[in-house]
């Protein structure tokens, strides 16, 4: 029989998520990871069980069958007793109701070791994109070119500041990097050079707008195997309106055809991001809540790495995010999950990151508590080798770490340094009772620190836009896994 008193002070509401998506009933077990089919009885009896207020003493399944009542549900008081005996075989299997993951030391070594930077080898750029967070290139500052000099300095930063690691990580970023593909070039001859000198390793990854992908510069990074971030909004019209040239031109029909041609090359292309890898990057906005017409409009085009992301801006923003829009970017998610099973079963399947789940592996627990290691594990670097704590914080002076012209290049700002490393779910109180904490580690820390001014306040639009993109993960990953066992009915998937 269920044990009600086990479940004395436990938070269904932040340890077991149950929804309803598509044609299935799903319950997600926070602690454990994990996934459960349910019948609609068995969802129906969970709802009721969560607005209980289970107190040692109580008559729980006289209270059980009067919350079934209040929702209406009374016709399965019947089934109660067989439904909680199967509830309760699998909360002694762990499965559900799983013992709440306590609180996990934090512990970082007094001196970080960045094991990854971003190189803003360009503060210009040849496109004009009206959201863009850097200010179309310049973030707030004047429009410079790295100088090589400076870029060496950073790739010996990360050597010296990865410490014990071997693998180190290197990212082209702007603006427009390809401005300076010269010096892009001749960095990733000497980080080749400079880290096998030490035993080490670098992985690169560029990201760039297309405009000037050219064959020459194709090759190149097929040579090099430097993994390829590039940007393309979705449908003609939603794209030129987002992203123009200097002079107000539209940059779709110049930039489709070499981003065809580059992601032709790499038809193996990791879904996660392993390896020598590609995604077609885009962004929706109030202006394409549709944007799942976008998602596909890349797809047909025999795109199949793509990841399109929420605007992030200013209420005042023309394109920003207004009342009301959130049904219907839920509803956007919502057919492109089913449109997503229905392709793959055809045979036609594409990857859309915001819908990768892996049930069975994923990051440590350490990451999904701390996050991207913004400001201690990573760093970006502006032309000038200034040192801040991502991409989305240059120019930023009161998150500023350093400098690579210091006397002491590896030394980060110890408060700086500290307040990222404290940024984490356990300093979010939204996310002390967030089911989907363990997925998102409290957001964006550029993101929250726009919209709250804080490190430790969740933005909280992006907080629904991720539980949203879990259920549909979720939901898909559950549809692959029936589709792959050729037909059979599967009551109950357990990961």
């Amino acid at each position: 029989m269920f044990n009600f008193g086990e479940l004395e002070g436990y938070s269904l509401k932040k340890n077991v998520h149950f929804f309803h998506q598509g044609d299935l009933f799903i319950a997600y077990d926070v602690n454990s990871g994990s996934v459960h089919v349910l019948d609609e009885g068995t969802f129906e009896v969970l709802r009721a069980i969560q607005s209980l207020d289970i107190k040692e003493g109580q008559p729980s399944l006289e209270k059980l069958e009067e919350a079934l009542c209040l929702i209406g549900k009374q016709d399965l008081n019947g089934l109660v007793p067989e439904i909680l005996e199967e509830l309760e075989e699998l909360r002694q299997e762990g499965t559900i109701f799983s013992k709440e993951t306590g609180r996990v030391n934090l512990a970082y070594p007094e001196k970080p070791i960045v094991k990854a930077i971003c190189l803003h080898v360009a503060h210009d750029c040849n496109l004009r994109c009206e959201y863009c967070f850097a200010g179309t290139g310049a973030f707030g500052g004047s429009r410079t070119l790295m100088d090589l000099e400076t870029g060496k300095r950073g790739i010996d930063f990360v050597l010296k500041a990865s410490g014990h690691r071997n693998h180190c990580e290197v990212d082209f970023f702007g603006g427009e990097p390809l401005i300076n593909f010269d010096v892009v070039k001749a960095l990733v001859e000497y980080g080749r050079n400079a880290a096998a000198a030490v035993g080490k390793t670098i992985k690169f990854t560029l990201t760039t707008n297309g405009v000037l992908l050219n064959e020459e510069i194709q090759n190149f990074l097929e040579q090099e195997e430097i993994s390829v971030v590039l940007s393309l909004d979705g449908r003609p019209e939603v794209h030129d309106r987002m992203r123009p040239h200097a002079d107000g031109r539209g940059s779709y029909a110049e930039i489709l055809p070499r981003i065809q041609q580059f992601t032709a090359l790499r038809p193996e292309s990791s879904a996660y991001a392993l390896g020598t890898y590609y995604y077609v990057r885009g962004t929706y906005t109030h202006f394409n809540l549709d944007f799942d017409r976008d998602v596909l409009h890349m797809a047909d085009l025999g795109i199949n790495q793509i990841s399109v992301e929420p605007v992030v801006a200013e209420p005042e923003d023309p394109y920003a995010f207004q009342d009301g829009d959130l049904e219907n970017i839920r509803e956007a998610y919502d057919r492109l999950g089913e449109e997503l099973i229905k392709r793959r079963s055809q045979g036609r399947g594409f990857n859309f990151f915001h819908f990768n789940v892996a049930l069975d592996k994923g990051p440590c627990l350490l990451k999904r508590l701390s996050g991207c290691g913004a400001g201690h594990e990573y760093v970006a670097i502006s032309p000038e080798g200034d040192l801040y704590p991502c991409h989305q914080f240059v120019g930023q002076e009161n998150y500023k770490l350093g400098s690579l012209y210091d006397q002491d290049p590896l030394y980060l700002k110890p408060d700086v340094v500290q307040e990222f490393r404290a940024a984490n779910i356990y300093s979010k109180s939204a996310c002390q009772e967030c089911w989907a904490r363990f997925a998102c580690s409290g957001g964006c820390h550029a993101a929250n620190a726009a919209f709250t001014q804080k490190l430790t306040e969740v933005y909280t639009l992006g907080c629904e836009l991720q539980r949203k993109r879990l259920e549909v993960a979720l939901y898909v990953k559950i549809k692959e896994i029936q589709q792959n066992a050729e037909g059979m009915t599967l009551p109950d998937v357990r990961c």
